[in-house]
């Protein structure tokens, strides 16, 4: 039996917190996902370290916390697209993310190749 698309939100949002913890040192304090035909949206929420907050008080250093964020991201790319895979069936077609060092909100977002509103193969 497949699980309900709540059911798969809910992994994938505890999957990308331990992404998270694992590859980037520390998780999220909050992550949601939504799952819209061939699109996964995750938005997670408390990202950012005390010297990221602090680094981000000033234009030049939210430059670089959002350019190193997204190094990381990039360099975990495979890693990523294989945790999608392995709990979908579905290749990653394009993965885009974006972090308001503001408000200390990340949003990811996978494309899939197929539509996955009837729940993973």
């Amino acid at each position: 039996m497949r699980p309900r698309r709540g059911q798969l939100e809910a992994e994938f949002s505890r999957l990308m917190v331990q992404f998270e913890r694992e590859h980037l040192g520390r998780g999220p304090e909050e992550a949601r996902t939504y799952i819209f035909a061939d699109v996964i949206f995750v938005r997670l929420s408390g990202v950012l370290t005390r010297a990221e907050q602090h680094l981000a008080r000033d234009q030049e250093g939210a430059r670089l916390i959002k350019e190193m964020r997204l190094r990381l991201m990039e360099g975990s790319r495979q890693t990523l697209e294989n945790l999608v895979q392995g709990l979908t069936g579905c290749q990653v077609v394009s993965l885009h993310t974006d972090l308001s060092t503001r408000t200390g909100e990340q949003i990811i977002v996978f494309i899939l190749d197929q539509h996955l509103e009837s729940g993973p193969r």
